[in-house]
């Protein structure tokens, strides 16, 4: 996720916009011979012809006896003319002409296209002091932030990048709004830029949690196994992600999550999974095929064998002292389709106390209700009162923004 400068034809800031909008009030002060070469490089320049153009300017500037009044029209239109022929060494010398003879919010407007001249010739000091130049002069423009980025990134000030896109993401959130795309991802590759691992994790999530999209996921959830504190026992949650995002892609993936199941004695999850790989056309075939096969036909069998099983096992979890038995059966039934049943159980093993991981039997809780439909506000309730760092908080985090019936 690298942050994309502006491409140096964008940093041409349109001066001839500006002249086309004075050339025609400044022209009645001109003299006719002066004037009229002048109306003709503007009207070249409407019809694209930039060099011929020019040509006409300087043919005004040979005018003997140039006037002030003149001269600036002339400059203008040397600008716009050159920067549009792509004669930057011509255009930054009228500019400079112009913003030293300007003040105020024009020598602001000046000072901009002189940074974006210099920027596309490369000299990037320059480019630089006018742009300081032009935000003391109170121009702070779209245009003047866009090219503050640009010279940021051209010259490798990350740690600049990172402050102040940082500032922006703080100041959004701070006002209750949701921080912008691109300064997330400005920030995050500052971040990744300055070796700072645990900020870049940070606003990866913030990135996801405001803007869930497919790439956002996959690069999140790669990390997540891999945070400080993070539990093995939720890889195979890491894996559900990925699943009901779109992320799990590969036939491995597939294999590896129908075999948690299986070993978390959810083998209707498993046949799910395996089912999904089938169709998604990435099991079944090729020099495992019979492998997965007997994958399939193993997790059929536990399915029907578990179905059978669960009440005599609801039963006994009901007489013990602590409620995680109960979770874990009320988990399974939501598994087999049976979400109602396992709610039920699910709530009971909470209320009953004295759980060995409270923070994951609300993370089943709260699934369990996203599963229901029946109340998606109630789910998300519960989802965000997970606050374990063990992986169940940010696990309960992300459900809580997977799209409904992912």
């Amino acid at each position: 996720m690298k942050f994309a400068p502006l491409r140096p034809a964008l940093l041409a800031l349109a001066a001839a916009g500006l002249v086309a909008a004075t050339f025609p009030a400044a022209a009645q002060g001109l003299r006719p011979e002066v004037g009229r070469p002048l109306q003709q490089a503007s009207e070249l320049l409407k019809a694209g012809k930039a060099r011929e153009a020019l040509a006409k300017v300087r043919d005004a500037e040979a005018v003997a006896g140039i006037t002030p009044a003149e001269r600036q029209t002339i400059d203008a239109m040397k600008a716009a003319a050159a920067q549009r022929a792509g004669d930057m060494g011509v255009a930054i010398q009228a500019l400079e002409a112009l913003a030293g003879r300007a003040s105020g919010a024009q020598q602001g407007q000046y000072a901009e296209q002189l940074a974006s001249a210099y920027a596309q010739m490369r000299n990037y000091a320059k480019a630089n002091e006018w742009l300081a130049k032009a935000i003391a002069a109170g121009n702070t423009s779209p245009a003047v932030k866009q090219l503050q980025q640009y010279l940021q990134a051209s010259t490798g000030d990350w740690s600049a990048i990172a402050r102040e896109a940082g500032a922006a993401v703080q100041a959004a959130e701070q006002a209750g709004r949701r921080p912008e795309e691109g300064e997330l991802l400005r920030l995050a590759d500052a971040q990744q830029r300055t070796n700072n691992s645990a900020g870049y994790a940070s606003t990866l999530e913030k990135l996801l949690l405001n803007y869930p999209k497919k790439d956002y996921w996959s690069a999140f959830l790669a990390r997540l196994p891999r945070k400080s504190g993070f539990s093995q026992r939720y890889d195979i949650d890491v894996m559900r992600l990925r699943l009901a995002t779109g992320t799990l892609t590969s036939t491995a993936d597939y294999m590896e999550l129908a075999q948690l199941a299986l070993q978390g004695g959810l083998p209707a999850e498993a046949q799910r999974v395996i089912d999904r790989g089938y169709k998604a056309g990435l099991l079944g075939t090729g020099p495992e095929a019979a492998r997965q096969q007997r994958l399939r036909d193993l997790a059929v069998k536990q399915e029907g064998e578990a179905r059978s099983s669960l009440p005599a096992q609801a039963a006994e979890a009901a007489t013990e002292k602590e409620g995680d038995q109960l979770v874990k059966i009320g988990y399974a039934y939501v598994s087999i389709g049976e979400v109602d049943k396992g709610l039920e159980l699910i709530q009971q093993g909470i209320a009953k106390g004295h759980l060995k991981r409270p923070d994951e039997a609300r993370l089943r809780l709260g699934m369990a209700q996203l599963q229901s439909g029946k109340n998606r506000a109630q789910a998300l309730q519960t989802l965000r009162s997970v606050k374990g760092t063990d992986g169940t908080g940010d696990i309960a985090r992300l459900w809580a923004v997977v799209p409904s019936g992912g």
